[in-house]
C-alpha cells in the first residue's frame, strides 16, 4: 500500500536538511578509510575489519549498527534510521568484501589514495566507494525522512558464494525495496541475467598413443560437445532474446584432461559460464547440455559424462535473473532523483554481471534496482579507481531516492 505522501513544504524542508547534512560528511575519506583495510578471500576474518571500520564511522554520528555473522568472523552490518511517520522501509545494499589484487600487478593496492579527483585501490569502485556513499546518505536522512524507514546492510562474501545476501534474506528484516549499489555509473538498472558456472567431465579409456583405436578419447569427446554447443545451442540462446537483459550466454571458461601426448585421454573437464534470462530454470539449462552430451556419447561408446555447478559458485540459493519494472514506485523514485541532480532520468539499463540483489528479489520478495557510482569497467583491475565527485553525486541520488520512496512521493 502506498503511503500517504507528506506535503510538498515537508519534502522540501527534509531535502533542504539532508542536503546541509551531506555536505558536512566526507564520503570520500570513509571510502578510503574501507579501501585501506584488505577484505579479500584468503584472509582470516576477512570482512570484520570493513564491518567495525564502518559501524565505528555510523556510531561517531550518531547512527547505531548491529554486526551478525554470516559465518565464524565474518559479519554483515545492519543500520537504520526511521521516518518521523510510517511509511515504506528502503534497504541500501553493499558488500564489503573483494577481489585480492591482480596477480603480478598490484596497483595502487590498498592504498586509498586520493589524487586527481580520484580514490585509487582495490574495491575502490567494487564496492566500497558505492557503500560509502550509502552510508552518508543514511547518516544525512537520520531524523529528517519525513516517513517511513532507511536500512543499510554491508553484506559478506559478495565475490563468492553470497553468504551475506543469504543470511540476510533468511533473517526478519523487512523492506518494500533495495537498492544495490554496484558501480552502474549512477545509471538505473532494472535488472541483470542470473548465473551459473558449471563444471562437464568426461570419461573414456586410456591407451597407448600408438594404438588410439584401444582407447576411447575424453578430449576428442570434449571437442564434438563444444562444437555441438556452438553449432547449435547458441543460435538458439541468441534468439532467446529478453527485452532488457537481452540474450543469455554460455562461454567455455577452461578445459583441461590427459595426461601425456602419447596416452589416449582417460579424461577430460570443461567449466562454463552461462548467463540466463527470465523464462530459462538450472533444470532447462542442464537438460539442453545434457541433450548434446547424449549425443557424443552414442557416437562415442565408452564415454560417460557429468554435469553440474562448480564448486564455489554458490552458498544455497540459486543465482537467477533480476528483472524490476520500470513503472515500480522505487524506479520512479530513482528516475526522479537522476532529474533532480544528473538533469535527465536517462533510460534504463541491465547490469551486466551478477548481483546480490537477485536474491534479495527472489528470496527476499523485495523489489531491487542496481544503482551505484563508477565504472564496471576498472572493477576487479590494478587500476581499480572512482570519481570522488560521482561518489558524492551517488549519496545525493540515494538519499532523494530514499526521501521520495519512504514518503511515497515518487509520483
Amino acid at each position: 500500500m502506498r503511503p500517504a505522501a507528506p506535503a510538498p513544504a515537508a519534502i522540501e524542508e527534509a531535502r533542504e536538511s539532508i542536503a546541509v547534512r551531506l555536505a558536512e560528511l566526507d564520503v570520500a575519506a570513509l571510502a578510503a578509510e574501507l579501501v585501506r583495510r584488505p577484505s579479500h578471500p584468503g584472509l582470516p576474518r576477512q570482512e570484520e575489519a570493513v564491518a567495525r571500520a564502518l559501524a565505528a564511522w555510523l556510531g561517531s554520528r550518531g547512527v547505531a549498527s548491529d554486526l551478525d555473522e554470516a559465518a565464524p568472523g565474518r559479519p554483515n552490518l545492519i543500520a537504520r534510521v526511521a521516518g518521523a511517520r510510517p511509511g515504506r522501509r528502503l534497504l541500501l545494499c553493499g558488500h564489503t568484501d573483494t577481489v585480492p589484487l591482480n596477480a603480478g600487478r598490484a596497483g595502487d593496492g590498498f592504498s586509498g589514495e586520493i589524487r586527481n579527483g580520484r580514490l585509487f585501490g582495490r574495491g575502490a569502485v567494487d564496492m566500497k566507494g558505492p557503500l560509502a556513499a550509502m552510508a552518508c546518505a543514511l547518516v544525512a536522512a537520520g531524523g529528517e525522512l519525513p516517513a517511513g524507514e532507511l536500512i543499510l546492510a554491508a553484506v559478506v562474501d559478495e565475490e563468492m558464494e553470497s553468504l551475506g545476501a543469504e543470511r540476510l534474506v533468511r533473517s526478519s528484516l523487512a523492506a518494500d525495496g533495495a537498492i544495490v549499489g554496484e558501480p552502474t555509473g549512477n545509471r538505473v538498472a532494472l535488472g541483470h541475467k542470473g548465473l551459473e558456472w558449471l563444471e562437464i567431465e568426461l570419461e573414456g579409456r586410456a591407451a597407448h598413443g600408438g594404438t588410439p583405436e584401444r582407447g576411447v578419447n575424453a578430449v576428442v569427446a570434449a571437442a564434438r560437445f563444444v562444437a555441438r554447443v556452438e553449432e547449435r545451442l547458441q543460435p538458439r540462446l541468441a534468439a532467446r532474446r529478453h527485452p532488457l537483459l537481452g540474450a543469455p550466454t554460455l562461454n567455455f571458461g577452461t578445459i583441461g584432461g590427459g595426461d601425456q601426448p602419447s596416452t589416449v585421454a582417460a579424461r577430460c573437464r570443461l567449466t562454463l559460464d552461462r548467463r540466463t534470462v527470465p523464462g530459462e530454470s538450472y533444470e532447462s539449462v542442464l537438460g539442453e547440455l545434457a541433450e548434446l552430451l547424449r549425443e557424443v556419447a552414442e557416437e562415442l561408446p565408452g564415454i560417460s559424462t557429468r554435469i553440474g555447478r562448480m564448486a564455489g559458485g554458490m552458498a544455497s540459493m540459486e543465482h537467477g535473473p533480476l528483472v524490476t519494472a520500470a513503472d515500480h514506485p522505487l524506479a520512479r523514485a530513482a528516475f526522479r532523483a537522476r532529474r533532480r541532480f544528473e538533469g535527465e532520468a536517462g533510460e534504463p539499463i541491465a547490469f551486466p554481471a551478477w548481483t546480490d540483489g537477485a536474491l534479495l528479489a527472489t528470496f527476499g520478495g523485495l523489489p531491487t534496482i542496481v544503482w551505484g557510482p563508477g565504472d564496471l569497467a576498472l572493477a576487479h583491475a590494478p587500476e581499480e579507481s572512482i570519481e570522488i565527485a560521482e561518489l558524492e553525486r551517488a549519496a545525493r541520488l540515494y538519499a532523494e531516492a530514499a526521501l521520495l520512496f519512504c514518503a511515497g512521493a515518487e509520483t
